[in-house]
């Protein structure tokens, strides 16, 4: 037995927004003061870093679990499913259902009840659960479907991974330029096929880790102290991800008796451009090799960091034509890998 991902979809959102937009942003320091530079060198700087050029925000009318369901909807046409046959429908999110300019998060019910209810699904036998799980979220909601199917409790798992961080940046912190919307989603499958998932690795990493993302005061000292929005800190991020990352995906391939020279891609998390290159760099050195060519495809450059929908979106493009000069072939191997808050980090080797 073969537990494969057959279908695929994404939502990406119309808003575009480039760097140039953030040219009438105040952006402060921690402090409040503000910054010594112009945001024309705020904005230089912060291509050079991250690679983003723009981003892409959901329109007013549309919320996390809205643009989930497009994207499922689209996943389980590619796989060409009935969804009454799914067993489970797993959401990876991070904020829930955040409306224009509110100030809470809406998660009652699930938001994966909600994608389950928007594809009018009667099986009560389909079950429905969030994970939140920072940014690798969806490889982790991955691997808990594969562990289902494995286990014999499921056949056919929905697996999502959505996010609208637009509704919960700080404009006056030049970090909330980084962050996007959007949505993908995949059907994961027993299948007689070969390949699919061979192994996997997770960890969480809290002991001095715990707080390099969270919530946090707007740097605007004006704005209310109740409202939060992401915060990060940011060169501890780059130094644990480079130190963590490759280490993992190296245990995961090992693990798989793949040899490195087999691996056709690797899809990271979109979220620095630089960080990314670095984590691929470090992962082959441990091998003592090169970094090949064109082997990490990219998304970041037009649509940002946008958490749990990275990799899912990043895949689903892929497999879809829709990246300049990327492809995969059946029987190719492909890493996945990615990092985030909590600090979780998690990989699996796949087979196409």
């Amino acid at each position: 037995m073969n537990i494969k991902i057959t279908g695929s979809g994404s939502y990406i959102p119309t808003e575009t927004v480039t760097n140039l937009d953030f040219a009438q942003h105040q952006f402060l320091n921690s402090d409040g003061t503000p910054f010594s530079q112009p945001n024309e060198v705020v904005a230089e700087k912060f291509l050079e870093i991250t690679g983003i050029q723009e981003r892409r925000y959901v329109t007013d009318d549309l919320l996390t679990s809205d643009i989930a369901f497009i994207a499922a909807k689209k996943a389980i046409e590619d796989a060409k499913i009935d969804p009454e046959t799914l067993d489970y429908i797993i959401f990876a999110h991070n904020f829930g259902d955040v409306k224009k300019g509110a100030i809470q998060a809406d998660l009652l019910p699930s938001l994966a009840s909600r994608v389950k209810h928007s594809l009018r699904i009667k099986n009560p036998k389909c079950v429905a659960y969030d994970v939140l799980f920072g940014c690798p979220g969806w490889i982790e909601g991955i691997i808990q479907a594969q562990a289902f199917i494995k286990a014999g409790m499921a056949k056919k798992c929905l697996v999502i991974g959505a996010e609208t961080l637009s509704r919960v940046v700080d404009r006056h912190d030049r970090d909330s330029m980084i962050y996007s919307d959007g949505a993908g989603a995949t059907i994961l499958e027993t299948t007689n096929e070969e390949g699919g998932i061979l192994t996997h690795t997770t960890a969480t990493f809290t002991y001095d880790e715990a707080y390099y993302l969270f919530f946090g005061d707007s740097f605007n000292k004006t704005h209310d102290p109740d409202v939060r929005y992401i915060k990060m800190h940011g060169r501890k991020i780059y130094e644990f991800a480079l130190s963590q990352v490759p280490k993992a995906m190296k245990e995961c391939l090992d693990e798989s008796g793949i040899s490195i020279h087999d691996v056709k891609k690797i899809l990271i998390h979109q979220a620095n451009e630089k960080m990314d290159e670095a984590i691929i760099e470090r992962f082959f050195k441990l091998y003592n090799l090169p970094t090949p060519e064109n082997i990490m495809p990219m998304s970041i450059h037009h649509l940002g960091n946008s958490s749990v929908a990275t990799i899912p979106t990043l895949y689903d493009l892929l497999m879809k034509g829709q990246l300049e000069n990327q492809s995969v072939n059946k029987g190719d191997i492909v890493i996945f890998a990615s990092v985030g808050s909590g600090m979780n980090i998690n990989a699996f080797v796949y087979r196409m």
